[in-house]
């Protein structure tokens, strides 16, 4: 077996660039259920931005705003308005992470460096993947702080009630045209991660529009990261779409595990979050297509959750509207019950109303 040059532990955080971190910290707090732990800002003697960081259970999001307009982070929101720009991965050792994706092509965007405080010291260092987005090692392993040097701890008075998110299960890259294999290339070769999954348009279309996606899986399987790219087809993609308006390649959406889905996605639409619709008929030969499931059928039909089964179980999900008003970022809801796949059985109809939410928008 070939060793792990690239060993991860996990993700360590999302960082996303917004326009008013202050607003959508409360945002995620309130409908998501995070919980506010840390900031860095002119009060902890950081000048030109401000972040906070939310928890929970293994979920880290940092919302960072520029506090100048001629900032690059200013430039990145203009360009894309409010979206990913790093997934951060977990690892024992950050400077030989960089070392050995650089040595294999990758392009750096911050060479290794030692942060320290009272509470030890932490080692990051980045590199550039599709886009503007990037990735950075953390080396936290001599570090007990809150999150990173530089960031106090924060609490709000405000005390949301967690929804049962655990845990990223895999973030999902919209790239151009063509432009799929290159990346899916550059994760085998500089990142060592392998070939999971592959949908191509024929998985992947309905009557207007086609896509393709590859998934690739790091070694222990912890970091899964889909890759999509538009196909050809009468009207124009929901990728197409999304790099209209987040004006070129990103994260198109988080996927988030829970343990019981029926109580977290009725939390969220208790407290605003928009879903995606499938009609009412999707569930009318639903146990026919997926056989037996553990649940019962009337509350995912409330809910309009979807089910699909592979050879290892079952799964149940469900997709938010865009967190935003340009349609790009949004979230997918994933319970496991043994399945290891991503919901072929559910493409269509999903991709369906994905296009029915682009007709309102006037684009598709």
């Amino acid at each position: 077996m070939k060793k792990d040059f690239l060993p991860i532990n996990g993700t360590d955080y999302v960082e996303l660039y917004v326009g008013n971190a202050k607003q959508s910290a409360l945002y995620y707090q309130y409908a998501f259920g995070y919980e506010l732990v840390a900031y860095a800002g002119p009060e902890t003697g950081l000048r030109d931005r401000a972040s906070y960081v939310l928890k929970q259970d293994k979920i880290r999001l940092v919302l960072t705003s520029p506090l100048q307009e001629n900032h690059p982070i200013s430039d990145h929101i203009k360009k894309h308005g409010d979206g990913v720009k790093v997934l951060a991965l977990w690892v024992d050792d950050a400077a030989q992470s960089f070392i050995e994706t650089v040595t294999r092509g990758a392009v750096p965007y911050a060479e290794p460096k030692v942060m320290s405080d009272e509470h030890g010291e932490v080692v990051t260092a980045s590199i550039r993947t599709y886009g503007e987005t990037i990735h950075t090692f953390v080396e936290r392993k001599n570090y007990k702080g809150v999150f990173l040097p530089g960031y106090k701890p924060r609490k709000s008075e405000y005390k949301p009630t967690p929804i049962g998110l655990k845990y990223i299960d895999h973030c999902v890259g919209n790239v151009g045209w063509g432009e799929m294999n290159k990346w899916v290339e550059f994760y085998e070769k500089v990142m060592g991660f392998s070939l999971l999954l592959t949908f191509d348009d024929k998985d992947i279309s309905t009557e207007y529009s086609a896509l393709m996606s590859k998934v690739v899986s790091n070694g222990n399987g912890y970091i899964k990261f889909p890759i999509n790219e538009p196909a050809e087809g009468k009207k124009k993609s929901q990728i197409e779409e999304y790099l209209d308006f987040y004006n070129g390649p990103g994260v198109q959406h988080m996927a988030i595990a829970t343990d019981d889905i029926v109580h977290t996605v009725s939390e969220l639409r208790r407290r605003g979050v928009e879903f995606l619709e499938v009609p009412a008929v999707y569930y009318d030969d639903l146990l026919q297509r997926v056989g037996k499931i553990e649940e019962d059928l009337q509350p995912l039909k409330d809910l309009n959750i979807l089910v699909d089964r592979d050879e290892e179980g079952y799964l149940l999900q469900i997709f938010t509207k865009p967190v935003q008003d340009r349609p790009t970022l949004f979230y997918e809801i994933i319970q496991r019950k043994g399945a290891k796949s991503f919901g072929k059985g559910n493409f269509k109809a999903l991709f369906e109303s994905i296009e029915r939410e682009q007709a309102l928008r006037g684009n598709l």
